[in-house]
Protein backbone atom coordinates (compact mmCIF):
# COMPACT_ATOMS: atom_id res chain seq x y z
CA UNK A 1 0.00 0.00 0.00
CA UNK A 2 1.01 3.70 -0.83
CA UNK A 3 2.81 5.40 2.03
CA UNK A 4 0.24 8.43 1.41
CA UNK A 5 -3.62 7.74 0.58
CA UNK A 6 -5.94 9.94 0.28
CA UNK A 7 -9.44 9.06 1.05
CA UNK A 8 -12.00 11.43 -0.57
CA UNK A 9 -16.09 10.88 0.61
CA UNK A 10 -18.81 12.38 -1.64
CA UNK A 11 -21.92 13.00 1.08
CA UNK A 12 -25.28 14.40 0.15
CA UNK A 13 -24.19 17.03 2.83
CA UNK A 14 -20.50 17.99 2.53
CA UNK A 15 -17.56 16.54 0.43
CA UNK A 16 -14.62 15.03 3.00
CA UNK A 17 -11.15 14.18 2.30
CA UNK A 18 -8.44 12.96 4.59
CA UNK A 19 -4.80 11.96 3.99
CA UNK A 20 -3.15 9.51 5.95
CA UNK A 21 0.47 8.37 6.24
CA UNK A 22 1.99 5.38 7.15
CA UNK A 23 4.55 4.28 9.42
CA UNK A 24 5.14 0.63 9.56
CA UNK A 25 2.96 -2.25 8.06
CA UNK A 26 -0.28 -1.29 9.91
CA UNK A 27 0.35 1.61 11.87
CA UNK A 28 -0.75 5.58 10.81
CA UNK A 29 -1.65 8.74 11.23
CA UNK A 30 -3.67 12.02 9.76
CA UNK A 31 -1.61 14.20 8.13
CA UNK A 32 -4.43 16.35 6.86
CA UNK A 33 -8.12 16.89 6.69
CA UNK A 34 -10.31 19.16 5.10
CA UNK A 35 -13.76 19.78 3.94
CA UNK A 36 -16.12 21.68 1.37
CA UNK A 37 -20.07 21.79 2.57
CA UNK A 38 -20.85 21.41 -1.40
CA UNK A 39 -24.77 20.06 -0.58
CA UNK A 40 -24.41 17.77 -3.70
CA UNK A 41 -28.40 16.24 -2.73
CA UNK A 42 -29.28 20.30 -3.27
CA UNK A 43 -32.95 20.04 -4.72
CA UNK A 44 -32.03 16.64 -6.13
CA UNK A 45 -35.25 14.52 -3.76
CA UNK A 46 -37.72 17.08 -4.99
CA UNK A 47 -36.51 16.85 -8.75
CA UNK A 48 -36.91 13.09 -8.96
CA UNK A 49 -33.31 11.85 -6.90
CA UNK A 50 -31.20 13.86 -9.86
CA UNK A 51 -28.34 16.13 -9.16
CA UNK A 52 -28.33 19.50 -9.79
CA UNK A 53 -26.46 21.91 -12.35
CA UNK A 54 -24.86 23.78 -9.81
CA UNK A 55 -24.25 21.31 -6.58
CA UNK A 56 -22.33 18.89 -9.33
CA UNK A 57 -20.31 22.35 -10.50
CA UNK A 58 -19.82 22.79 -6.71
CA UNK A 59 -18.46 19.45 -6.14
CA UNK A 60 -15.91 19.68 -9.27
CA UNK A 61 -14.78 23.13 -8.56
CA UNK A 62 -14.18 20.99 -4.13
CA UNK A 63 -12.63 17.97 -6.04
CA UNK A 64 -10.41 19.80 -7.80
CA UNK A 65 -9.41 21.88 -4.99
CA UNK A 66 -8.87 18.61 -3.12
CA UNK A 67 -6.52 16.78 -6.03
CA UNK A 68 -4.16 19.89 -5.49
CA UNK A 69 -3.66 19.71 -2.17
CA UNK A 70 -3.02 15.50 -2.37
CA UNK A 71 -0.68 16.45 -4.57
CA UNK A 72 1.12 18.67 -2.72
CA UNK A 73 1.27 16.07 -0.34
CA UNK A 74 2.65 13.84 -2.52
CA UNK A 75 -0.30 10.93 -2.17
CA UNK A 76 0.87 8.11 -4.32
CA UNK A 77 -3.18 6.42 -4.20
CA UNK A 78 -6.40 8.13 -3.97
CA UNK A 79 -9.61 6.43 -2.85
CA UNK A 80 -12.58 8.14 -3.38
CA UNK A 81 -16.42 6.80 -2.87
CA UNK A 82 -19.82 8.45 -2.85
CA UNK A 83 -22.87 7.75 -1.40
CA UNK A 84 -26.42 8.24 -1.02
CA UNK A 85 -27.21 11.57 -3.36
CA UNK A 86 -25.02 10.13 -5.80
CA UNK A 87 -25.74 6.38 -5.73
CA UNK A 88 -29.11 7.42 -5.87
CA UNK A 89 -29.59 10.08 -8.79
CA UNK A 90 -30.67 9.03 -12.11
CA UNK A 91 -28.16 10.87 -13.64
CA UNK A 92 -25.44 9.83 -11.38
CA UNK A 93 -23.39 8.38 -14.38
CA UNK A 94 -23.33 11.76 -15.89
CA UNK A 95 -21.31 12.77 -12.74
CA UNK A 96 -19.45 10.48 -12.45
CA UNK A 97 -18.07 10.74 -15.72
CA UNK A 98 -17.69 14.58 -15.59
CA UNK A 99 -15.24 13.79 -12.94
CA UNK A 100 -13.68 11.31 -14.70
CA UNK A 101 -13.12 13.77 -17.97
CA UNK A 102 -12.37 16.70 -15.99
CA UNK A 103 -10.12 15.64 -13.02
CA UNK A 104 -8.39 12.02 -13.77
CA UNK A 105 -10.58 11.28 -10.36
CA UNK A 106 -12.22 7.91 -10.51
CA UNK A 107 -15.45 7.31 -8.50
CA UNK A 108 -16.40 4.29 -6.68
CA UNK A 109 -20.65 4.86 -6.19
CA UNK A 110 -21.37 2.63 -3.16
CA UNK A 111 -24.53 0.99 -2.14
CA UNK A 112 -26.35 1.45 1.24
CA UNK A 113 -24.34 -1.41 3.23
CA UNK A 114 -21.28 -1.11 1.45
CA UNK A 115 -21.16 2.22 3.53
CA UNK A 116 -22.98 0.82 6.55
CA UNK A 117 -20.04 -2.24 6.55
CA UNK A 118 -17.08 0.88 6.35
CA UNK A 119 -18.24 2.88 9.34
CA UNK A 120 -19.04 -0.75 11.03
CA UNK A 121 -15.49 -1.40 10.60
CA UNK A 122 -13.79 1.72 11.24
CA UNK A 123 -15.75 1.39 14.37
CA UNK A 124 -14.90 -2.48 15.51
CA UNK A 125 -11.06 -1.66 14.71
CA UNK A 126 -10.54 2.18 16.02
CA UNK A 127 -13.00 1.99 19.04
CA UNK A 128 -12.16 -0.38 22.22
CA UNK A 129 -13.67 -3.93 21.85
CA UNK A 130 -17.71 -3.04 21.92
CA UNK A 131 -21.07 -5.04 21.07
CA UNK A 132 -23.61 -3.10 19.92
CA UNK A 133 -24.58 -1.16 16.54
CA UNK A 134 -23.50 1.41 14.59
CA UNK A 135 -25.52 4.38 13.44
CA UNK A 136 -24.59 6.90 10.96
CA UNK A 137 -27.41 9.31 9.76
CA UNK A 138 -26.20 11.27 6.64
CA UNK A 139 -27.74 13.59 4.23
CA UNK A 140 -29.59 11.41 2.19
CA UNK A 141 -29.47 7.85 4.04
CA UNK A 142 -28.82 6.11 7.35
CA UNK A 143 -26.55 3.59 7.84
CA UNK A 144 -26.69 0.47 10.80
CA UNK A 145 -24.21 -1.95 11.59
CA UNK A 146 -24.32 -4.58 14.21
CA UNK A 147 -20.66 -5.08 14.94
CA UNK A 148 -19.53 -7.41 17.70
CA UNK A 149 -15.42 -9.07 18.94
CA UNK A 150 -14.26 -6.80 16.33
CA UNK A 151 -16.20 -7.78 13.01
CA UNK A 152 -18.99 -6.40 11.41
CA UNK A 153 -22.06 -9.06 11.41
CA UNK A 154 -24.75 -7.31 9.65
CA UNK A 155 -25.47 -4.28 7.78
CA UNK A 156 -28.73 -2.21 6.81
CA UNK A 157 -29.25 1.15 5.19
CA UNK A 158 -32.40 2.91 5.15
CA UNK A 159 -33.34 5.73 2.97
CA UNK A 160 -33.24 8.29 6.08
CA UNK A 161 -31.34 11.42 5.98
CA UNK A 162 -31.17 15.16 6.94
CA UNK A 163 -31.05 16.85 3.72
CA UNK A 164 -33.39 13.99 2.65
CA UNK A 165 -36.03 14.98 5.25
CA UNK A 166 -35.76 18.32 5.14
CA UNK A 167 -36.66 18.80 1.99
CA UNK A 168 -39.49 16.27 1.96
CA UNK A 169 -41.19 17.62 4.75
CA UNK A 170 -39.15 20.01 7.12
CA UNK A 171 -39.36 22.56 4.14
CA UNK A 172 -43.19 22.16 4.19
CA UNK A 173 -43.65 22.35 7.79
CA UNK A 174 -44.23 18.58 8.04
CA UNK A 175 -42.97 17.25 11.09
CA UNK A 176 -45.42 14.67 11.24
CA UNK A 177 -44.96 13.35 8.22
CA UNK A 178 -41.00 13.11 8.82
CA UNK A 179 -42.32 11.20 12.16
CA UNK A 180 -44.23 8.40 10.01
CA UNK A 181 -41.67 8.20 7.08
CA UNK A 182 -38.95 7.79 10.06
CA UNK A 183 -41.16 5.00 12.11
CA UNK A 184 -42.34 3.30 9.05
CA UNK A 185 -38.40 2.77 8.12
CA UNK A 186 -37.23 1.92 11.55
CA UNK A 187 -40.51 -0.82 11.45
CA UNK A 188 -39.19 -2.61 8.58
CA UNK A 189 -35.53 -3.31 10.16
CA UNK A 190 -35.25 -6.75 11.17
CA UNK A 191 -33.29 -6.25 14.13
CA UNK A 192 -32.87 -6.85 17.93
CA UNK A 193 -32.44 -3.63 20.81
CA UNK A 194 -28.47 -3.35 21.84
CA UNK A 195 -27.47 -1.97 24.80
CA UNK A 196 -24.67 -0.25 22.96
CA UNK A 197 -25.04 2.34 19.88
CA UNK A 198 -21.97 3.64 18.75
CA UNK A 199 -22.85 6.58 16.88
CA UNK A 200 -20.96 7.49 13.05
CA UNK A 201 -20.94 10.26 10.97
CA UNK A 202 -21.69 14.57 10.96
CA UNK A 203 -25.38 14.40 12.87
CA UNK A 204 -24.57 12.05 15.67
CA UNK A 205 -20.71 14.10 16.71
CA UNK A 206 -22.20 17.24 16.20
CA UNK A 207 -24.85 16.24 19.41
CA UNK A 208 -21.91 14.77 21.32
CA UNK A 209 -19.53 17.43 20.84
CA UNK A 210 -22.01 19.59 21.76
CA UNK A 211 -22.94 17.61 24.70
CA UNK A 212 -19.64 17.66 25.54
CA UNK A 213 -18.72 21.85 25.57
CA UNK A 214 -22.04 22.24 27.49
CA UNK A 215 -21.17 19.22 30.28
CA UNK A 216 -17.50 20.85 30.78
CA UNK A 217 -15.87 17.29 29.45
CA UNK A 218 -12.48 17.68 30.78
CA UNK A 219 -10.93 15.30 27.45
CA UNK A 220 -11.21 17.10 24.26
CA UNK A 221 -11.50 14.02 22.32
CA UNK A 222 -14.57 13.06 20.28
CA UNK A 223 -13.42 9.76 19.66
CA UNK A 224 -14.43 7.42 22.24
CA UNK A 225 -16.67 9.94 24.19
CA UNK A 226 -19.53 7.87 26.01
CA UNK A 227 -22.45 9.29 27.64
CA UNK A 228 -26.01 7.71 28.58
CA UNK A 229 -28.97 7.82 26.44
CA UNK A 230 -31.01 9.43 28.75
CA UNK A 231 -28.74 12.74 28.28
CA UNK A 232 -28.59 12.80 24.14
CA UNK A 233 -32.62 12.28 24.75
CA UNK A 234 -32.97 15.41 26.94
CA UNK A 235 -30.45 17.17 24.51
CA UNK A 236 -32.40 16.14 21.51
CA UNK A 237 -36.06 17.42 22.74
CA UNK A 238 -34.01 21.13 23.49
CA UNK A 239 -33.14 20.97 19.42
CA UNK A 240 -36.49 20.12 18.73
CA UNK A 241 -37.80 23.27 20.63
CA UNK A 242 -35.12 26.09 19.72
CA UNK A 243 -34.65 28.35 16.98
CA UNK A 244 -31.38 29.36 15.57
CA UNK A 245 -30.99 31.43 18.66
CA UNK A 246 -31.11 28.41 20.66
CA UNK A 247 -29.26 26.00 18.30
CA UNK A 248 -26.30 28.80 18.92
CA UNK A 249 -26.34 28.56 23.01
CA UNK A 250 -26.63 24.48 22.57
CA UNK A 251 -23.35 24.74 20.72
CA UNK A 252 -24.51 23.51 17.54
CA UNK A 253 -22.90 24.77 14.53
CA UNK A 254 -24.43 26.95 12.15
CA UNK A 255 -23.63 24.81 9.36
CA UNK A 256 -25.71 22.53 10.67
CA UNK A 257 -28.84 24.76 11.50
CA UNK A 258 -30.87 23.58 8.24
CA UNK A 259 -30.47 19.94 8.70
CA UNK A 260 -30.45 19.45 12.69
CA UNK A 261 -33.61 19.21 13.43
CA UNK A 262 -34.32 15.96 10.86
CA UNK A 263 -31.20 14.45 12.28
CA UNK A 264 -32.51 14.84 15.79
CA UNK A 265 -35.79 13.20 14.98
CA UNK A 266 -34.61 10.50 13.29
CA UNK A 267 -32.07 9.90 16.90
CA UNK A 268 -35.38 10.09 18.77
CA UNK A 269 -37.05 7.72 16.72
CA UNK A 270 -33.92 5.19 16.74
CA UNK A 271 -33.98 6.06 20.93
CA UNK A 272 -37.62 5.42 21.25
CA UNK A 273 -37.53 2.44 19.61
CA UNK A 274 -34.56 0.58 20.65
CA UNK A 275 -33.65 1.82 24.31
CA UNK A 276 -29.62 1.79 23.79
CA UNK A 277 -28.62 2.62 27.35
CA UNK A 278 -24.53 3.50 26.66
CA UNK A 279 -23.58 5.70 23.72
CA UNK A 280 -20.29 5.83 22.47
CA UNK A 281 -19.30 8.49 19.94
CA UNK A 282 -16.98 7.00 16.51
CA UNK A 283 -14.94 9.88 15.43
CA UNK A 284 -13.90 7.37 12.40
CA UNK A 285 -16.23 6.68 9.72
CA UNK A 286 -16.82 5.85 5.97
CA UNK A 287 -13.07 7.58 5.39
CA UNK A 288 -11.73 5.63 7.63
CA UNK A 289 -13.18 2.34 6.68
CA UNK A 290 -12.61 2.56 2.96
CA UNK A 291 -8.85 3.08 4.13
CA UNK A 292 -8.70 0.46 6.70
CA UNK A 293 -10.90 -1.54 3.67
CA UNK A 294 -7.45 -1.16 1.47
CA UNK A 295 -5.14 -1.35 4.41
CA UNK A 296 -6.51 -4.59 5.70
CA UNK A 297 -7.66 -6.52 2.79
CA UNK A 298 -5.35 -9.33 3.50
CA UNK A 299 -6.40 -9.82 6.80
CA UNK A 300 -10.34 -9.85 6.49
CA UNK A 301 -10.26 -5.92 7.87
CA UNK A 302 -8.92 -6.71 11.27
CA UNK A 303 -5.70 -5.61 13.14
CA UNK A 304 -4.09 -8.32 14.45
CA UNK A 305 -4.60 -9.56 18.03
CA UNK A 306 -2.78 -7.14 20.24
CA UNK A 307 -2.12 -4.63 18.18
CA UNK A 308 -3.20 -1.07 18.65
CA UNK A 309 -1.80 1.41 15.31
CA UNK A 310 -1.71 4.83 17.51
CA UNK A 311 0.93 3.28 20.17
CA UNK A 312 2.75 1.68 17.12
CA UNK A 313 2.81 4.63 15.11
CA UNK A 314 4.21 6.70 18.66
CA UNK A 315 6.81 4.08 18.65
CA UNK A 316 7.59 4.32 15.26
CA UNK A 317 8.06 8.11 15.15
CA UNK A 318 9.05 9.26 19.14
CA UNK A 319 11.03 6.41 19.87
CA UNK A 320 14.53 6.98 19.81
CA UNK A 321 15.61 3.52 21.02
CA UNK A 322 13.23 0.76 20.66
CA UNK A 323 15.23 -2.10 22.45
CA UNK A 324 15.05 0.66 25.93
CA UNK A 325 11.49 0.56 25.65
CA UNK A 326 10.87 -2.89 25.31
CA UNK A 327 12.71 -3.58 27.89
CA UNK A 328 10.79 -0.81 29.99
CA UNK A 329 7.74 -3.11 29.15
CA UNK A 330 9.30 -6.17 30.28
CA UNK A 331 10.77 -5.02 33.55
CA UNK A 332 7.42 -3.48 34.04
CA UNK A 333 5.63 -6.68 33.52
CA UNK A 334 7.46 -8.60 35.15
CA UNK A 335 7.45 -5.78 38.66
CA UNK A 336 3.85 -5.81 37.95
CA UNK A 337 3.39 -9.37 38.15
CA UNK A 338 5.49 -9.83 41.32
CA UNK A 339 3.75 -6.75 43.32
CA UNK A 340 -0.10 -6.02 41.94
CA UNK A 341 -1.61 -7.90 45.29
CA UNK A 342 0.86 -6.79 47.59
CA UNK A 343 -0.05 -3.29 46.71
CA UNK A 344 -3.69 -3.98 45.81
CA UNK A 345 -3.67 -3.48 42.48
CA UNK A 346 -6.46 -4.94 40.06
CA UNK A 347 -4.26 -7.36 37.17
CA UNK A 348 -6.94 -5.07 34.62
CA UNK A 349 -4.11 -2.43 34.98
CA UNK A 350 -1.15 -4.06 33.85
CA UNK A 351 -2.13 -3.21 30.42
CA UNK A 352 -1.56 0.45 30.99
CA UNK A 353 1.22 -0.16 32.37
CA UNK A 354 2.67 -1.72 29.81
CA UNK A 355 2.02 0.75 27.23
CA UNK A 356 2.98 3.77 29.39
CA UNK A 357 6.22 1.92 29.72
CA UNK A 358 6.85 1.37 26.35
CA UNK A 359 6.06 4.96 25.73
CA UNK A 360 7.96 6.63 28.87
CA UNK A 361 10.81 8.44 26.96
CA UNK A 362 8.80 9.34 23.89
CA UNK A 363 9.02 12.86 24.92
CA UNK A 364 13.01 12.81 24.66
CA UNK A 365 12.44 13.01 20.70
CA UNK A 366 10.66 16.48 21.60
CA UNK A 367 13.10 18.08 24.54
CA UNK A 368 15.58 16.01 26.90
CA UNK A 369 14.57 17.85 29.98
CA UNK A 370 11.16 18.07 30.06
CA UNK A 371 10.72 14.63 28.20
CA UNK A 372 7.71 13.32 31.29
CA UNK A 373 6.07 16.70 29.86
CA UNK A 374 5.98 15.80 26.23
CA UNK A 375 5.61 12.27 26.99
CA UNK A 376 2.01 13.16 28.64
CA UNK A 377 0.99 15.76 26.19
CA UNK A 378 2.14 13.09 23.27
CA UNK A 379 0.08 10.25 24.46
CA UNK A 380 -2.74 12.23 25.53
CA UNK A 381 -3.09 13.55 22.18
CA UNK A 382 -1.95 10.94 19.83
CA UNK A 383 -3.98 7.97 21.35
CA UNK A 384 -6.65 8.02 19.94
CA UNK A 385 -7.73 4.47 18.80
CA UNK A 386 -8.32 1.52 20.49
CA UNK A 387 -8.90 3.10 23.78
CA UNK A 388 -11.46 4.58 26.26
CA UNK A 389 -11.06 7.82 27.76
CA UNK A 390 -10.20 6.44 30.85
CA UNK A 391 -7.65 4.51 29.64
CA UNK A 392 -6.18 7.71 27.69
CA UNK A 393 -5.62 9.84 30.99
CA UNK A 394 -4.33 6.80 32.98
CA UNK A 395 -1.66 6.01 30.32
CA UNK A 396 -0.78 9.78 30.11
CA UNK A 397 -0.87 10.47 33.94
CA UNK A 398 1.61 7.81 34.17
CA UNK A 399 3.92 9.30 31.77
CA UNK A 400 3.54 12.90 33.39
CA UNK A 401 4.07 11.56 36.63
CA UNK A 402 6.50 8.65 36.12
CA UNK A 403 9.48 10.55 38.57
CA UNK A 404 6.99 9.85 41.15
CA UNK A 405 5.59 13.67 41.77
CA UNK A 406 2.27 13.90 43.15
CA UNK A 407 -0.56 14.87 41.25
CA UNK A 408 -1.25 18.46 41.59
CA UNK A 409 -4.72 19.50 43.30
CA UNK A 410 -5.65 21.26 39.73
CA UNK A 411 -4.84 17.97 37.67
CA UNK A 412 -6.74 15.99 39.92
CA UNK A 413 -9.53 18.53 40.03
CA UNK A 414 -9.63 18.77 36.05
CA UNK A 415 -9.19 14.94 34.92
CA UNK A 416 -10.31 13.52 38.53
CA UNK A 417 -13.63 11.71 37.14
CA UNK A 418 -11.68 9.71 34.24
CA UNK A 419 -8.69 8.34 36.76
CA UNK A 420 -8.67 5.69 39.68
CA UNK A 421 -8.24 6.36 43.39
CA UNK A 422 -4.55 8.07 44.55
CA UNK A 423 -3.77 4.45 45.52
CA UNK A 424 -3.20 2.95 41.94
CA UNK A 425 -1.86 5.61 40.25
CA UNK A 426 0.80 5.89 43.42
CA UNK A 427 1.56 2.12 42.66
CA UNK A 428 1.69 2.09 39.05
CA UNK A 429 4.16 5.14 39.12
CA UNK A 430 6.47 3.46 41.54
CA UNK A 431 6.67 0.67 38.98
CA UNK A 432 6.82 2.29 36.05
CA UNK A 433 9.73 4.83 38.22
CA UNK A 434 11.72 1.87 39.73
CA UNK A 435 11.68 -0.21 36.11
CA UNK A 436 13.88 3.25 34.78
CA UNK A 437 16.08 3.24 37.65
CA UNK A 438 16.55 -0.81 36.85
CA UNK A 439 17.82 0.05 33.16
CA UNK A 440 19.50 3.53 34.41
CA UNK A 441 22.81 2.02 32.90
CA UNK A 442 21.20 0.60 29.76
CA UNK A 443 22.10 -3.39 29.16
CA UNK A 444 21.93 -4.23 25.91
CA UNK A 445 20.33 -7.68 27.32
CA UNK A 446 18.41 -7.41 30.85
CA UNK A 447 21.35 -7.99 33.56
CA UNK A 448 19.53 -8.47 36.73
CA UNK A 449 16.83 -10.68 38.57
CA UNK A 450 13.63 -9.66 40.35
CA UNK A 451 11.88 -12.12 43.45
CA UNK A 452 9.49 -11.08 45.90
CA UNK A 453 8.34 -13.03 49.44
CA UNK A 454 6.49 -12.08 51.67
CA UNK A 455 6.72 -8.11 51.64
CA UNK A 456 10.52 -7.77 49.86
CA UNK A 457 11.62 -7.25 46.75
CA UNK A 458 14.83 -8.53 46.00
CA UNK A 459 17.12 -7.46 42.99
CA UNK A 460 20.21 -9.55 42.35
CA UNK A 461 22.65 -8.21 39.64
CA UNK A 462 26.60 -7.65 39.32
CA UNK A 463 27.70 -4.46 41.07
CA UNK A 464 30.09 -3.01 38.25
CA UNK A 465 27.17 -2.87 36.38
CA UNK A 466 24.30 -1.86 38.65
CA UNK A 467 26.85 0.85 40.65
CA UNK A 468 24.37 3.96 38.79
CA UNK A 469 20.97 1.78 39.85
CA UNK A 470 22.25 1.47 43.16
CA UNK A 471 22.84 4.90 43.73
CA UNK A 472 19.48 5.95 42.98
CA UNK A 473 17.56 3.03 44.94
CA UNK A 474 19.09 4.01 48.22
CA UNK A 475 17.08 7.78 47.87
CA UNK A 476 13.70 5.98 46.84
CA UNK A 477 10.89 6.17 48.98
CA UNK A 478 8.82 2.67 48.91
CA UNK A 479 5.35 2.21 49.44
CA UNK A 480 4.08 1.57 52.66
CA UNK A 481 5.28 -1.69 54.17
CA UNK A 482 7.46 -3.04 51.36
CA UNK A 483 10.98 -3.63 51.56
CA UNK A 484 13.60 -3.84 49.11
CA UNK A 485 16.90 -6.34 49.05
CA UNK A 486 19.86 -5.55 46.81
CA UNK A 487 21.89 -8.37 46.48
CA UNK A 488 25.02 -7.46 43.97
CA UNK A 489 28.46 -9.69 43.82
Amino acid sequence: MAKRTAVIDIGSNSVRMVIFEKTSRFAFHLLYETKSRVRISEKAYENGGNLQEAAMKRALDALRGFLSIADSYHVRKTLCCATSAVRDAGNRSLFVKRVKDELGLSIKVIDGEKEAYLGGIAAANLLPRLEGHTIDIGGGSTEIAAVAEGTVTQTYSLDLGTVRLKELFFDHGDVKGATEYIDNALAALPMDASPVLIGVGGTFRALAQAIMAQSGYPLKKLHGFCFEASVLEAFCEKILASDEAGFKSLGIKKERYDVIKPGVLIVLRFLARYAPQKLVTSGAGVREGLFLHDLLRHAKHTFPNNFNPSVRYLLDTHTIEPRHAEQMAATAKKLFSALHSFLDIPSTYAYELDIAAKLAQSGTALHFYSYQRHSYYLAQSVLEYGFTHQQIMLISTLLRYQKRKRLSKSFKEKYGTLLPDDKIIDALTFILFISNILLSHRPRNIDFALSFDTDTLSITAKEKQFYLAKEQLKNITLPKNLKLSLNLS
